[in-house]
């Protein structure tokens, strides 16, 4: 059965496609983050302490994150790997977590910054056949072809890069400036905002055939919306059916999910609503409202 896992800053919130409520679980508690493993789950509460469950119906601490605001976590061929403040990664190992060096002599790190002048964080992880991909805020995706061993930048570090993820063949980077695709693993990028009343797309996620885009003016919100797209993803057309006409502030990196088969999606808000399609975009259902403040929507089977 289709769930909807909704992160928030009071429990892990279950839900099925039609918006039942399934249950909450780790109450009281910030989930930071969730991630699939297989029909097991990772997660971060309140952003230090890592909590893995072998789907039964409880957790076991994995480890505490010293030091470091645990930000994504992922399943991947390098490992379960999860991505901090201070732009750093972490391995699961074991029964704790180990820093992964190589990530520490990326090319380029340097020059990874923050535009408010903070220290870079590592954003979003995904995979996509043989390749690791890591976003970093700011730093690009960097990527990984032999199990995390070396890293290598892929875009330009001034696209301002919120989140990677893959499909159909490509790489999708959600950025500042639009959606940035490669076809070649990062050699090349090809960037497109036709179609977006703003161009500062946060979450993209692959749904089917299509492609998913939160965007807005800016990272204050404003005309923020869900937009769908080919998996070209060249132009974009608003998805306006079961929606407001605009949210009032972004529909963050996380919040945004979808199965790659195309028969469920699912995007969560500031306000606490939880919007689901079965069209691939085209149409949504308010399923939920008022769910404390949302962290990552992740859908699972």
């Amino acid at each position: 059965m289709a769930q909807i896992l909704v992160g928030t800053r009071d429990g892990l919130h279950r839900f099925d496609a039609s918006g039942n409520a399934l249950g909450i679980e780790h109450a009281g508690r910030e989930v930071t983050t969730i991630a699939p493993e297989g029909s097991e789950l990772w997660a971060i509460l309140d952003g230090k302490e890592v909590v893995h469950t072998a789907g039964v119906d409880w957790w076991f601490r994995v480890a505490n994150l010293s030091g470091r605001r645990g930000n994504c976590i992922a399943d991947t061929r390098a490992g379960v790997i999860l991505g901090t403040s201070d732009a750093h990664l972490y391995r699961i190992a074991g029964k704790g977590v180990e820093r992964v060096r190589s990530f520490e002599r990326a090319p380029g790190r340097k020059q990874w910054f923050t535009p408010w002048g903070g220290p870079p964080e590592t954003r979003s992880i995904t995979e996509d056949r043989d390749t690791v991909y890591v976003n970093v805020h700011v730093g690009g995706v960097l990527r990984s072809s032999d199990h995390g061993e070396s890293w290598q930048p892929t875009i330009d570090i001034g696209t301002d890069i919120h989140r990677v993820t893959t499909g159909h063949g490509r790489v999708y980077a959600a950025g500042a400036q639009g959606l940035n695709v490669s076809q070649d693993k990062g050699d090349t990028w090809s960037a497109s905002h036709e179609g977006l009343k703003g161009s500062y797309c946060r979450g993209v996620t692959v749904c089917g055939d299509t492609v998913l885009v939160s965007a807005a003016d800016g990272p204050r919100g404003g005309h923020s919306g869900v937009y769908w797209s080919s998996v070209d993803g060249r132009s974009f057309e608003r998805a306006t059916q079961g929606l407001p006409d605009w949210f009032s502030h972004n529909v963050d990196s996380l919040w945004l999910d979808a199965f790659p088969n195309g028969s469920l999606a699912a995007f969560g808000t500031e306000d606490g609503n939880l919007f689901a399609s079965t069209d691939r975009g085209r149409s949504w259902s308010q399923i939920a409202r008022g769910l404390p403040g949302i962290t990552r929507v992740q859908l699972i089977t």
